[in-house]
């Protein structure tokens, strides 16, 4: 039982990973309040749960602003196995498919023809950016052989096993998953199409992402099993095509866009990443040269959206786990990449809202 007095003030403290309260997760199974001391029972979902020092500072913060409560004493556990697995039950119950047909979840896969030509870099800068402007978002690493998502956010923080769920972790305000979180050092991954398959679907069904607005896929370079998987799986996705200023990268470019198409996918626009080098006269240095960009958007059919200039900043902040957007916002390259994420942020936050359905 929990006591009416310290009910509204438990009930606004949070998961940090489920992102629910933990009344309504079941996490607070007792609390009382005699002669000013508040005894509150916090069970925790796992034992080694990396958020519990956070959750229990918040448990103690909150009871001691309930009035009359001048001690508060907190006993910490853990879930008993039946009612762990009833949790994670309610929450799969709640979301069967999480990105299904009806979601209110936008999704971008962010795709190239070629390696090397920074599309992690654009995709982690991105997410960013547009969880800096109020939306809940997530990154999938897809990119199962060329894994760079955790580095590039600066997180070396695993998902939370809560029984068959994944609770992934956050950086930035960005929740992500990789492949690269369940290898031991920098250990290569070698996988053929079954095995990449089944990785994405994991990571789209067994992952709890939670509430998320925009939900972003670095995907691999190419138009292979990682391309044609995601197409089956999630046919309703945006492409953003990322290339560079050389116009022999625009055919390559042109065929990532076409393979979402074939899938029936839509293809946003263009991203030309590595378009020139500002010299201190103020002119342009086209280290890559020029109308790549233009070119691809000219056979896809879509706009340019962003070009993103040779920064120094921008490859610093990716080698220190700090994104340009954040660490340096003014920089070119970042508030190029920051009028790409305010050209995208059309979703509004879902967290409330109904799902598109009508009653029979």
């Amino acid at each position: 039982m929990i006591d009416p007095r310290l009910e509204r003030a438990l009930g606004t403290v949070v998961d940090p990973e489920i992102r629910r309260p933990l009344v309504e997760l079941d996490m607070i199974p007792a609390a009382s309040l005699d002669d000013g001391t508040a005894r509150i029972r916090l069970e925790l979902t796992v034992a080694a749960c990396p958020a519990a020092d956070r959750i229990q500072a918040d448990v103690r913060q909150a009871a001691a602003s309930v009035a009359g409560v001048e001690r508060v004493e907190v006993e910490v556990g853990v879930m008993a196995p039946a009612t762990r697995q009833a949790l994670v039950e309610r929450l799969r119950g709640s979301r069967p498919q999480q990105f299904g047909p009806d979601t209110l979840t936008r999704i971008i896969a962010v795709a190239s023809g070629k390696g090397g030509v920074g599309k992690s870099t654009v995709t982690a800068n991105l997410a960013v950016a547009l969880a800096a402007r109020g939306l809940a978002v997530g990154v999938i690493d897809a990119d199962v052989h060329g894994y760079s998502i955790p580095a590039l956010l600066g997180s070396a923080d695993r998902p939370t096993r809560v029984g068959d769920m994944m609770m992934p972790p956050e950086a930035h305000g960005v929740r992500l998953v990789s492949i690269g979180m369940f290898v031991e050092g920098n250990r290569s991954v070698s996988w053929r199409g079954p095995m990449l398959h089944r990785t994405l679907a994991q990571f789209l069904s067994d992952v709890w992402w939670g509430d998320l607005d925009v939900l972003l896929i670095d995907m691999p370079p190419g138009t292979g099993d990682v391309a044609i998987s995601l197409g089956q799986l999630l046919p309703h996705a945006e492409v953003l095509v990322v290339t560079t200023p050389q116009r022999a990268a625009a055919e390559v470019a042109e065929r990532a866009g076409e393979v979402a198409r074939q899938t029936g996918q839509r293809v946003l626009g263009v991203v030309e990443n590595m378009a020139g080098l500002a010299q201190p006269d103020g002119s342009i240095l086209e280290l890559f040269g020029a109308g790549g960009g233009d070119e691809a958007a000219r056979r896809l059919g879509v706009p340019v959206l962003a070009r993103v200039p040779l920064s120094v900043a921008l490859r610093e902040g990716g080698d220190a786990g700090a994104p340009v957007v954040a660490a340096e916002p003014t920089d070119p390259a970042a508030t190029a990449i920051i009028a790409l994420a305010e050209a995208l942020r059309g979703t509004r936050s879902i967290a409330g809202r109904g799902l598109p359905v009508s009653p029979a």
